[in-house]
This record gives C-alpha cells, sequence and structure tokens, in this order.
C-alpha cells in the first residue's frame, strides 16, 4: 500500500475535498485522549443541552460546517455491536452535535454487517480518490493514520462504506 510521504492534518484534508467525505467507524470503544474526558463526564451524569449550543461547539464542528457549506457532502457510518456498549450509548447521545454542524450519521448493528467485506481499520475516504485509516490501540488509544491513494483500497472501503451505508439507520431512528 503506498503512503503519502506528508502527512496533512484532518482539516487539510476535508478543506481540499471538493464533493464528498465519509467516515466509517468500527470500534465498541475509544480512548483518544479528545474522548477521555467527554466520555468521564458523561459516565457522571452530564449530557449536553442541544440548546446551548456555545457549550458544546468545537472547533471540529467548525470545520465540519465549513466544508458542508462548500457543498461537501459529509457521511458518517458506525458498525456497532448490540446490545450496544456504555462508550457507545455516550457516542449516540452527543451525535446530534455532528448532525447540526451537517454530517449525516447512521448506525448499523454489527450482526447486519456478517457479509460485508471490511478494512481493518476505521477510515475516511475523501472525493473518492484518498482513504486515511487511523489506527487504535487494542484498548482503544490513538495509533496513528496511514494515507493512502491506491484505487484497490479507495474501492475497497467504498464498496463496503455504501453497503453499511445503504443498510445502516438513520441517526434519528437509531435507539440504543
Amino acid at each position: 500500500m503506498q503512503r503519502r510521504k506528508q502527512q496533512a492534518s484532518f482539516e487539510e484534508l476535508l478543506d481540499s475535498a471538493k464533493y464528498s467525505a465519509v467516515h466509517l467507524e468500527m470500534r465498541d470503544s475509544y480512548a483518544v485522549d479528545y474522548e477521555k474526558s467527554g466520555f468521564a463526564a458523561w459516565k457522571a451524569g452530564h449530557r449536553l443541552n442541544p440548546d446551548d449550543r456555545e457549550s458544546w461547539w468545537r472547533p471540529w464542528h467548525d470545520i465540519v460546517s465549513h466544508a458542508v457549506a462548500r457543498g461537501v457532502v459529509m457521511r458518517r457510518a458506525r458498525i456497532v455491536s448490540e446490545p450496544v456498549s456504555e462508550y457507545i450509548k455516550y457516542e449516540h447521545s452527543e451525535t446530534f452535535t455532528n448532525v447540526t454542524a451537517g454530517e449525516q450519521v447512521r448506525w448499523l448493528p454489527r450482526g447486519q454487517a456478517s457479509d460485508i467485506a471490511l478494512p481493518g481499520n476505521d477510515f475516511w475516504v475523501f472525493d473518492a480518490h484518498l482513504v486515511r485509516f487511523h489506527h487504535f490501540t487494542g484498548d482503544g488509544g490513538d495509533a496513528g493514520e496511514q494515507l493512502t491513494e491506491d484505487a484497490n483500497v479507495i474501492r475497497l472501503c467504498l464498496n463496503a462504506f455504501d453497503l453499511v451505508w445503504e443498510r445502516g439507520i438513520p441517526h434519528e431512528n437509531y435507539k440504543v
């Protein structure tokens, strides 16, 4: 698999997108640094108030809303085990922020993905020409990323995403 020599930030990759950015998540929990405090607060009973946008709007939402305003269609699909993990309950409760920023989000129960050929890692595909894999440690920590423009890898990722998206349940209809 070929790699780009220079790693671009996610914001740079999304800024370069002209028409689409799709994201497939396949883990039942994540322990990346930027999520730990939010998950801990959620477990302690804190819930985001949709009416108090200033309290939860983050730079991520600005990046997304800017891309969507430029005409980039952003879709996120999540494959989840059922019954869902505590982390997925947290993630689901805060997904309204992604939707408010302009992302379309769907959820697919893992049992409905058994016949889909899936890549081994979560990924983003930008404009059907660049894949950004995100690698995680066994306990969900960040283990880096990998970029590729390999046409076979892009095809695998897009085919997997399209099948998951087609079967997925829109966020507003998925109950945890």
